[in-house]
């Protein structure tokens, strides 16, 4: 379905001169334009739906801005500011500042356009799983806030009534309200005087709280992380436990556990590999879910709701799974401490679109509308060669530029149903000239970055021509994709790291042997 008038996209880029907006892909002369001149600034924050843009401007000064004329609407004074949020359509904006005490209510809720306190509350402390303090559905519609051994639920048009109903939860640590739509919360519970932890699924309706919908128990588990579905129906949960009793990992253990709102899966999911999980996320349609795991080389596989694997995407570097907002596209990478490999993946095509580097990506993520893949290095986490990359959706380069000093890059939030559907989207990046291009029809050897034109007359080639051994990994995920067995082999260090642990099985089952021959 076409769109008439889609919207453009924006990129808010800050560095130490303060913020700027540039209008986004595609550029005229191969240059951004800027939208609005450099403003000093802490930090900025756009709304989840784009409408709304916070700017920290001071250690007590806070503007909102709106994102459609880039006029600022209203300013907040707020003394001894440490942190603020801004609720998903940019209704609210919550802030955080010290205390000299409890009778001292430091968060405070206000009305972004006015400026207007609605709500305040004392909380003593501010970490990752309490802050923001109160959270809210996507369409605002749900509001609620964690306290101590229950969950608060407010009326999101009136919080001058304070909250109308509480769900209690013994010893409850952390909490994820549904999305879209807010109609269930997750809530956590560790582990306690040898009673297991266990993440609970409850109804945010009133009337339905008397039992959770949902339960699973973890032994061994010290944090989770919660990942809920587009349509409320599927949860995914990673179990972190800071101690791997296999001794096969210095960062403990992970699992990648599955629960459903209507009780048709509670338990693990079904992983091809040993190690950790990497990372995880839910296409926009919330029907399907990618999941990177496993000892490197890590694996990435693409579930359905059932946990039934739909497409193996094969084996790399990687440690880092994005999913374009159209569900067409999808980009595995290898960022942190891996070397930055990017391989781009049609789904609905099943096949391999192109591979490439982005090294020292800190941030990364895929345009509203489905065709650009950005990435950036940024500081405080690297102080040298900061920078942006805008790649096409084959991973084809698009734009650079380096910074001095860079501390911030991310597209203006848009919902995808603004923009054409998946056809249009082909039809414009197909109608583009770009060098590097795959073409149609090229086999898994093309696809890599940097490589030689095809030879028009391939059976001219010699048959001893050098493979380079990253082409041997492209047939490998060809062969797996298609159903054939990976002629790829293990790199050496992979392949010892493997028979080490295999001398380790094979030493404790000894172990057991004889201990249970000894009694």
């Amino acid at each position: 379905m076409a769109v008439a008038n889609p919207p453009s996209l924006d990129i808010l880029v800050r560095d130490s001169a303060g913020f700027t907006i540039w209008s986004g892909p595609p550029f005229s002369n191969g240059e951004p334009k800027i939208k609005l001149d450099k403003v000093p600034c802490n930090s900025t924050k756009f709304s989840d739906d784009g409408s709304k843009l916070m700017v920290i401007r001071s250690d007590s000064l806070i503007s909102i801005y709106d994102s459609k004329n880039l006029a600022e609407i209203s300013v907040l004074q707020v003394p001894n500011l440490l942190a603020a949020s801004i609720s998903p359509c940019g209704t609210y904006v919550q802030t955080f500042r010290k205390s000299a005490s409890p009778q001292d209510k430091n968060v405070a809720l206000w009305k972004a356009e006015t400026g207007e306190s609605v709500y305040q509350v004392f909380q003593k402390n501010m970490t990752k799983a309490t802050w923001p303090s109160i959270r809210f559905s996507s369409d605002e519609a749900v509001a609620c806030r964690l306290a101590t051994n229950e969950v608060q639920f407010f009326d999101a048009g009136d919080f001058s009534k304070g909250f109308f109903h509480r769900l209690r939860v013994p010893g409850i640590a952390a909490f994820e309200l549904s999305k879209t739509p807010g109609s269930y919360v997750a809530v956590f519970v560790p582990e306690s005087k040898g009673m297991p932890a266990n993440v609970q699924i409850f109804s945010c309706a009133k009337e339905s709280q008397s039992q959770p919908v949902a339960r699973k128990s973890f032994f061994r588990c010290s944090s989770v992380q919660l990942h809920w579905n587009h349509g409320s129906k599927g949860l995914l949960i990673v179990v972190q436990s800071d101690v791997d009793k296999t001794n096969q990992s210095y960062y403990g253990e992970t699992k990648l556990n599955y629960l459903t709102t209507d009780g048709t899966y509670e338990g693990l999911v079904p992983l091809r590999k040993e190690g950790p999980v990497h990372d995880v996320q839910w296409s926009f349609s919330g029907k399907e879910f990618a999941a990177v795991y496993g000892f490197m080389p890590a694996m990435a596989t693409i579930f359905d709701m059932k946990c039934n694997p739909l497409l193996e995407l094969g084996t790399g570097p990687y440690n880092t799974v994005r999913w374009n907002p159209k569900g067409k596209f999808i980009c595995l990478a290898g960022f942190g401490n891996l070397p930055g490999d990017m391989a781009f993946w049609d789904y609905l095509e099943k096949k391999k679109l192109g591979a490439t580097k982005a090294e020292l990506s800190v941030t990364s993520e895929w345009s509203p509308d489905g065709r650009y893949f950005m990435t950036a290095t940024t500081a405080p986490r690297l102080q040298v060669d900061n920078g942006i990359k805008i790649f096409h959706h084959n991973g084809s380069l698009f734009f650079k530029r380096m910074f001095d000093k860079l501390f911030q890059v991310e597209w203006k939030p848009e919902s995808p149903d603004k923009f054409g559907d998946i056809a249009e989207v082909l039809k414009f990046v197909d109608s583009l000239k770009l060098e590097d291009t795959p073409k149609q029809g090229q086999g898994p050897k093309s696809a890599q970055p940097n490589s030689k034109p095809a030879v028009s007359n391939p059976s001219a080639q010699k048959p001893a021509a050098y493979r380079p051994p990253h082409a041997k990994a492209a047939v490998a995920v060809q062969a797996e994709l298609f159903g054939g067995r990976p002629t790829g082999e293990l790199s050496k260090n992979a392949l010892k790291n493997q028979k080490k642990r295999e001398k380790q099985r094979e030493k404790k089952a000894a172990e057991a042997t004889s201990g249970a021959s000894g009694t």
